[in-house]
């Protein structure tokens, strides 16, 4: 089994800390970009709600008034860093969704689907829970470091996706990348930054520090960059952070 250098830290809602959640998405380009479409995307859902893997139930804020939240995770989630006290929160084997048909009006998937071993019969267990009509939210990274070792199995296109989707229980399937290649490179040299202020040897901080000092200026105008480019919509949409999907439920 892999150790990871740097492991994911993981979402905490919103609402315990608005300044330092805002911070954290200025620097945190993948999440910076799930949340600049997935908070007002938000806003089309109605009823009774499904997250899956939930994790800190992070978006559970943003959920319009009268939705009924429902999440469920893995088993063993507290392998993907996650706190598995939490009473509103169902834990299953990560296959067979633990509800009949139809029982959704709406559902959220936030970086998950790479995580899981069979995509094609997760979607369509998916599509089983929901109703006919109901909206899923989802997003996927692309550019994206391997992460939550052993438990990462997939990176997929714009072309996968749409087909997944389609094909099990899907349509209306609406793409968005998330990003641009500024952000891409942006996200990395944040991430190799933070690698080396923090080393796995800390006898090894007193040349990795200083190199994180040099690298720092760049970083930060690379972080600036991302923002502005992402703002005006420029930059190549072709080596994205990720993907957001919105896809309609078409079984009945």
């Amino acid at each position: 089994m892999s150790i990871e250098g740097f492991q994911p830290i993981s979402v905490k809602p919103p609402s315990r800390s608005p300044i330092l959640f805002w911070i954290r998405c200025r620097i945190d380009l993948q999440l910076g970009s799930i949340v600049k479409y997935l908070r007002p995307a938000m806003s089309d859902l109605h009823g009774r709600i499904l997250d899956l893997g939930a994790g800190e139930s992070p978006w559970r804020d943003w959920m319009p008034e009268g939705c009924l939240y429902q999440g469920i995770d893995v088993e063993n989630s507290q392998e993907y860093g996650m706190n598995i006290e939490r009473q509103e929160i169902i834990y299953y084997d990560g296959k067979i969704i633990p509800f009949p048909k139809s029982s959704f009006d709406g559902a959220i998937c936030i970086e998950v689907l790479e995580h899981v071993e069979n995509p094609d019969e997760f979607v369509s267990e998916i599509s089983r829970v929901l109703k006919k009509g109901s909206i899923l939210l989802l997003t996927v990274p692309w550019s994206a470091r391997r992460h939550h070792i052993p438990h990462d199995y997939h990176r997929f296109t714009r072309e996968r996706l749409a087909r997944l989707f389609e094909e099990n229980g899907f349509d209306n399937v609406d793409i968005r990348e998330r990003g641009t290649e500024i952000g891409t490179i942006a996200s990395k040299l944040v991430v190799l930054t933070i690698r080396l202020l923090k080393p796995k040897r800390t006898a090894n901080m007193f040349w990795t520090v200083p190199i994180a000092v040099i690298f720092a200026p760049a970083v930060a105008a690379l972080l600036a960059a991302a923002h502005i480019s992402d703002a005006i919509g420029r930059g190549s949409r072709e080596d994205p952070l990720g993907y957001f999907v919105r896809a309609v439920c078409s079984a009945s």
